[in-house]
C-alpha cells in the first residue's frame, strides 16, 4: 500500500497502518530483548505496558523482568485510563483487549518509571498514531518518566499528521532496536 501524504487525514493513515501491520511477521521476542536491555540500563523497575491486540508487538514477556502494570479504560465522568497490576487483567474490554475488572485497586502514575505505548504507527519525531480515543494523550501530558513507542519498524514513518494535544514519545522500540526520537 502506498504511503499517504503526511497531511492526509488520520483515518487514511489508520487504514494504511492496519494494512501494513497485517503483513508483518511477529518478532515480539526480538523487540522485547531490546526493550529489556534498554529499560534495565535506565534503571526502570515499574513499567506501564499493554496487552497486545492482534498484530501489535506483544510485550507481555517483560513481566519476568519488571513489575508490569496495565490499564483499564473508563468512560465516566470523562474517558480516561486507570493503572493496575498486570496480572489483574482478567476481562476483555469493549476494544477487545484484556483489562482489569472495575473493582481492582489502582496504582498511581507517579510510581511508574517507564510507559510502553502501542500505536498503529509512529513518526521519527515521536508522534503516535493511535486508535482515536485519546486515552494516552489524556493520561500522560505531565508524565516525566521514559515514554517508549512500541511498533514494527515498517510502521515508523518520516512524519504523521499531529495536533497540539497529541502525545510525543521519547524513544521508539522496534524489532531492530531502540532509538531516540528527533526533537
Amino acid at each position: 500500500m502506498t504511503l499517504p501524504p503526511h497531511d492526509a487525514p488520520k483515518p487514511t493513515w489508520r487504514a494504511w497502518a492496519r494494512e501494513v501491520r497485517a503483513g508483518q511477521p511477529n518478532r515480539s521476542a526480538e523487540l522485547c530483548t531490546h526493550l529489556a536491555a534498554f529499560l534495565h540500563a535506565r534503571g526502570a523497575r515499574r513499567v506501564l505496558a499493554y496487552y497486545a491486540l492482534p498484530g501489535e508487538p506483544d510485550v507481555g514477556t517483560l513481566v519476568a523482568e519488571f513489575e508490569l502494570l496495565t490499564t483499564r479504560a473508563r468512560f465516566r465522568p470523562t474517558p480516561h485510563l486507570t493503572l493496575h497490576p498486570w496480572e489483574t487483567a482478567t476481562e476483555v474490554s469493549r476494544f477487545g483487549v484484556r483489562q482489569p475488572p472495575a473493582g481492582v485497586p489502582r496504582v498511581g502514575l507517579e510510581t511508574v518509571d517507564a510507559v510502553l505505548l502501542p500505536g498503529l504507527a509512529f513518526d521519527h519525531f515521536g508522534v503516535r498514531l493511535g486508535y482515536g480515543g485519546g486515552f494516552y494523550d489524556r493520561l500522560l501530558p505531565d508524565f516525566s518518566g521514559l515514554t517508549v513507542g512500541v511498533v514494527w519498524e515498517a510502521l515508523v514513518v518520516d512524519e504523521l499528521p499531529s495536533e497540539t494535544h497529541d502525545l510525543r514519545v521519547g524513544f521508539l522500540a522496534t524489532e531492530s532496536g531502540i532509538s531516540p526520537t528527533q526533537p
